[in-house]
């Protein structure tokens, strides 16, 4: 009886089990029933047949969508291609063409094209391609001039990633995409000047067109992007001088105009953009000085002007006006004079390189006592004197700390015994001094020795030329004979 009890209380459960299994499964069904939001959403045969031809255009006609990804939006998605709905129908917003995932749409290895299909997906908020289009020379592409439009009201997001294959010029065309928000043209082949057009994107808070051979005067237009949170263009062939309408950028983070040829004098519009916090325009052809308006960069972190033909000093800049600064690199930029005093104030400085330069004079003590530094570069120059830096200081900075190639500078010799001192910088002179005990020996008065350099002056000898150690040794051969 107690077997047969417990196989009716299991048999019990079981279908206690399967009652709930089923009541589940038919809320779930009753559930996407009722939601259009679930996978059995419908989507247009005009919008699918789209999605298709316009990803088949770039990775090549073995792929057949309609087999491979029969309900795209839903149970059998195409990876980096996502979608929205809109009136209870599916539409595509994303579109990703690259190895950004193990199974992620590629490019065909040959000819691929921009379909005209592509711009009939009238909901498409995201457009990118990387490392797409890779042979400039067996299999170039140029992006298409034509049909942006269609895309005006929808595409907030354009992108083309390492794409050495992608040639030719940016379209103009690219103006009508007025809800753009960001456009990435990073690492491509792309060249020839850039379109005024661009500077008609008044949503745009990204615009990066880096690593291309862009060339040409930078469109004074770009100062119309009053929402511009981002502007990368190095690494390219920009020439002329900065725009003078850059200092309408206020909304302005980060500028990298680095490593092409910008020329001229920096406007001093460029105070205006309180907002920055960085400022890259290194490896240029900049001159005419330091501008005194890069003092009311307030809230600067990182300004990188070094390999620039600069010229002028530090003193044109209150420096200590830059408490937001980490990094300030201004090596090779042609500066001379001394190192301004407010230089010591900056107290979140944690990188200073003023190296290969013609700044001259002395060296201030007060540069190791900033509390964040962590790395001082002043070789290169003509610093003179004494450094007054302490052992300690030597020792915690190690190579971080370049003094060398300053052929008149010198640290203090009583820093040589703890075996921590500034790479490639002598130690300075020291006068010697004579002790007590060899004067009481010697039996002569102070008159005597004062009568001993005269007459070792007479001589035709100078304390100004000789080394300190063999003006001792002569002076002091000079009294031995004048005691014998």
């Amino acid at each position: 009886m107690k077997n047969f009890s417990t196989i009716a209380t299991q048999y019990i459960y079981v279908l206690f089990f399967l009652h709930c299994c089923c009541c589940t499964m038919f809320v779930l069904v009753l559930v996407q029933a009722a939601d259009p939001s679930s996978s059995e959403a419908p989507m247009h045969k005009a919008e699918q047949q789209a999605l298709y031809s316009a990803v088949q255009a770039f990775v090549g006609s073995w792929w057949n969508g309609s087999d491979l990804y029969p309900d795209p939006c839903g149970w059998t998605p195409i990876q980096g291609v996502y979608c929205d709905l809109y009136n209870d129908f599916w539409y595509v917003s994303v579109i990703n063409i690259g190895p950004l995932y193990d199974n992620s749409l590629r490019c065909t290895t040959n000819i691929a094209e921009f379909s005209h299909h592509l711009f009939n997906l009238k909901h498409l908020k995201v457009l990118s391609f990387f490392s797409c289009f890779l042979s400039p020379s067996q299999n170039p592409i140029t992006i298409s001039t034509s049909n942006w439009e269609k895309l005006a009201n929808s595409l907030e997001s354009l992108e083309f990633r390492s794409n050495p294959g992608l040639i030719g010029t940016v379209p103009n065309t690219f103006g009508y995409l007025r809800n753009l928000q960001s456009l990435v043209l990073l690492e491509n082949g792309l060249g020839g000047n850039l379109p005024e057009e661009i500077g008609t994107l008044v949503n745009l808070r990204r615009l990066v067109l880096a690593g291309n051979q862009f060339s040409g005067k930078i469109p004074e237009s770009f100062g119309g992007l009053s929402k511009l949170l981002i502007l990368d263009a190095s690494r390219n062939k920009l020439s002329g001088s900065l725009p003078f309408t850059f200092g309408s950028l206020t909304s302005l983070l980060k500028l990298d105009l680095s490593n092409n040829m910008l020329e001229g004098k920096l406007p001093r519009e460029i105070g205006r953009l309180k907002n920055l916090t960085l400022l890259d325009l290194g490896s240029n052809k900049i001159s005419g000085g330091l501008a005194q308006s890069l003092e009311e960069l307030v809230s600067v972190k990182e300004m990188v002007i070094s390999n620039n033909p600069m010229g002028g000093g530090l003193k044109s800049i209150e420096w200590q006006n830059l408490q937001s600064l980490e990094i300030l690199d201004l090596s090779n930029t042609c500066l001379t004079g001394n190192i301004h005093k407010s230089m010591a104030e900056m107290k979140r400085l944690r990188f200073l390189g003023l190296n290969s330069n013609n700044l001259s004079g002395r060296v201030s003590p007060r540069l190791a006592a900033l509390p964040c530094i962590g790395a001082l570069y002043l070789y290169g120059n003509n610093f003179t004197g004494e450094l007054e830096f302490s052992e300690s200081f030597y020792r915690r900075m190690g190579r971080r700390f370049g003094a060398w190639n300053n052929p008149k500078l010198c640290y203090r010799a009583e820093v040589n015994s703890t075996g921590h001192v500034p790479y490639g910088v002598k130690s300075c002179k020291q006068e010697t001094t004579i002790s007590g005990n060899v004067i009481s020996n010697a039996k002569f008065s102070e008159a005597n020795w004062d009568h001993s350099i005269q007459f070792v002056a007479s001589l035709g000898f100078s304390s100004c030329n000789l080394d300190g150690v063999l003006w001792v040794i002569i002076v002091q051969g000079m009294l031995f004979i004048l005691l014998l």
